[in-house]
């Protein structure tokens, strides 16, 4: 089986630190494949409240995670601080997704990339939607 490639951002428009918890850390002594996705998760609604949304309104709609990719590239354990990049790769009529590089804050080494793949979505009449303008806009790309 081939291996996933996943290209990031060498710099990312906004980023947060947050620390490994002893709930993110598994049987193996190291932060755990599913804390990756939480922690993640933690860095988007960051990212949307600096944009003035939440994941419940983005624009209008809100955000469902369709798909997520993540690449390991080093281990983190109990304590360590993560510095989190975030940003918003290809826009779609329906969809983005959002980019993530998590590095260690004291020794920078990359620890993981991740893509999640979300979709618009309203929640009100449970169905996706198109992208809403005010999320483009807020992001600075046109229509």
């Amino acid at each position: 089986m081939s291996r996933v490639r996943l290209e990031v951002p060498a710099s990312f428009p906004f980023s947060t630190e947050m620390t490994v918890r002893v709930t993110d850390v598994n049987y193996g002594g190291h932060l755990g494949n599913d804390a990756v996705l939480g922690l993640v998760h933690e860095a988007r609604i960051r990212f949307l409240s600096s944009l003035g949304f939440s994941e419940k309104n983005a624009g209008g709609p809100g955000v469902i995670m369709t798909e997520a990719v993540v690449i390991y590239r080093a281990e983190a354990f109990l304590g360590d601080r993560l510095l989190i990049g975030v940003g918003v790769g290809e826009i779609r009529s329906h969809g983005c997704d959002f980019l993530y590089r998590l590095t260690n804050a004291s020794t920078s080494a990359e620890v993981a990339r991740v893509r999640t793949g979300m979709a618009f979505y309203d929640y009100g009449v449970r169905r996706i939607v198109p992208t809403p303008g005010a999320f483009r806009n807020a992001l600075g790309q046109s229509l």
